[in-house]
C-alpha cells in the first residue's frame, strides 16, 4: 500500500460534496477580494504620495529624507537647558536674545513673586478648555432633553433641536476659530467661542442618547401623579442620566484641552500659540520645554479625569472583567 493511498482524503456524500464545493468558492472568492483590496489599497496610496508630490511644488519626495532634520536641530546646547527656560532660571549662554532670555514672559503676581511664562500660558490654555466645557456642557445639557424621542413628544421640535446640534459640530473648532478671529482678532476670546459651540454640539449628541436608554418608569410614576414635564425630567430622568453626563464632561473636558492647545497655534492664545512662536524662531530649549509640560499637563488631566469618573460613577461600574 502506497503512502498516496493511505493518506487519500474519504470520499464525501453527495451532500457533503456540495458543502465542500461551497466552501471552496467561498475561499477562492475571499482571496479574489483580498487581493483586489490590496491592489486598491497600493494604488490609493501611490496616488495619494504623487497628489503629496504635486501639490507641494514637486519637493516631497525631494525632502522627505530630511525629515529627521527637525528632530536633530531641537537638540539643545545641554540638557539642562529646556529645565532652565521651563522654570525661568538663568543660562549661561544667554546672548541678549529672545532665545536665552527666560524672564520675557514673566507674569508677577506681587513685586517679588511671579509665575514663570509657560506655566502662565498653560494655565490660560486650562481656562479656555474649562471654561468652554462648562458653557458647552450647560447648553448641551438644556437641549439635550428636547432632542429625546422619549422625554419630547413634539417631532418637529425634536428635528429641530437634533439638526441645530448636527450643525454646530459639524465644523471643527479650528474653523469656527477662523471666523472668530476675523472679527475679535487674536486672543483667547475666539478659541472660547469655538471650543463651546463645538462643545455644545458633541455633548448635546451624548447626553440626549443617553436619556433615551433612560429607565421610563420613574417619569411614568410622576406622570401618574400630575407632574409637568420639567418635573418629570428633573426627578425621574436627570437622577439616572446624571453620572453618565458627568462622565462624558469629563472626557469632553480633556478634549477641549488639545483642542485650545491647537487653537492657539493659530493665534487664539494660550500654550498653543507660544509653542508655534519657540518652533517658528528655532528656540529649541524653549520648545522641548513646552512640548515636555504639555504632554506632563495631559497625563494629569486624563489621570485626574480617570480618578474622578472612578469616584462619581462608582469603581463597580469598570469592575467587568476583573473578576471584581
Amino acid at each position: 500500500m502506497s503512502a498516496t493511498d493511505v493518506y487519500r482524503a474519504p470520499a464525501f456524500s453527495p451532500e457533503g460534496a456540495t458543502v465542500e464545493r461551497h466552501w471552496r468558492d467561498l475561499a477562492a472568492r475571499r482571496r479574489l477580494y483580498t487581493i483586489g483590496g490590496l491592489v486598491f489599497l497600493l494604488l490609493a496610496l501611490s496616488g495619494s504620495l504623487w497628489f503629496a508630490n504635486e501639490t507641494n511644488a514637486g519637493k516631497f519626495f525631494d525632502r522627505l529624507p530630511y525629515i529627521a532634520d527637525f528632530f536633530t536641530e531641537l537638540k539643545p546646547r545641554d540638557w539642562f537647558d529646556p529645565v532652565r527656560a521651563l522654570f525661568d532660571l538663568p543660562s549661561p549662554y544667554d546672548d541678549g536674545s529672545l532665545k536665552f532670555d527666560y524672564p520675557e514672559g514673566r507674569v508677577y503676581l506681587t513685586q517679588s513673586i511671579y509665575i514663570p511664562e509657560y506655566f502662565h500660558r498653560m494655565i490660560e490654555t486650562l481656562n479656555i478648555a474649562l471654561f468652554s466645557t462648562l458653557v458647552g456642557s450647560t447648553f448641551g445639557f438644556l437641549l439635550c432633553f428636547l432632542a429625546a424621542g422619549n422625554i419630547t413628544a413634539n417631532r418637529w421640535l425634536r428635528f429641530a433641536t437634533r439638526r441645530f446640534l448636527e450643525i454646530v459640530r459639524a465644523f471643527p473648532e479650528i474653523v469656527i476659530a477662523g471666523f472668530f478671529l476675523a472679527i475679535f482678532s487674536l486672543g483667547p476670546i475666539p478659541a472660547i467661542l469655538a471650543v463651546s459651540i463645538h462643545t455644545v454640539g458633541a455633548l448635546g449628541k451624548m447626553f440626549f442618547e443617553v436619556v433615551e436608554n433612560a429607565d421610563m418608569k420613574p417619569e411614568e410614576g410622576l406622570r401618574a401623579v400630575g407632574a409637568n414635564w420639567v418635573e418629570r425630567v428633573w426627578f425621574g430622568i436627570v437622577p439616572q442620566v446624571l453620572p453618565n453626563f458627568i462622565s462624558y464632561f469629563l472626557l469632553r473636558f480633556e478634549i477641549n484641552v488639545r483642542a485650545s492647545t491647537i487653537l492657539g497655534a493659530v493665534g487664539a492664545g494660550g500654550i498653543g500659540e507660544t509653542l508655534r512662536l519657540s518652533i517658528g524662531r528655532g528656540h529649541e530649549a524653549k520648545t522641548i520645554a513646552i512640548v515636555f509640560l504639555l504632554f506632563c499637563t495631559i497625563v494629569a488631566v486624563d489621570q485626574f479625569s480617570a480618578w474622578l469618573r472612578h469616584r462619581l460613577v462608582g469603581r463597580q461600574a469598570f469592575a467587568y472583567g476583573r473578576g471584581e
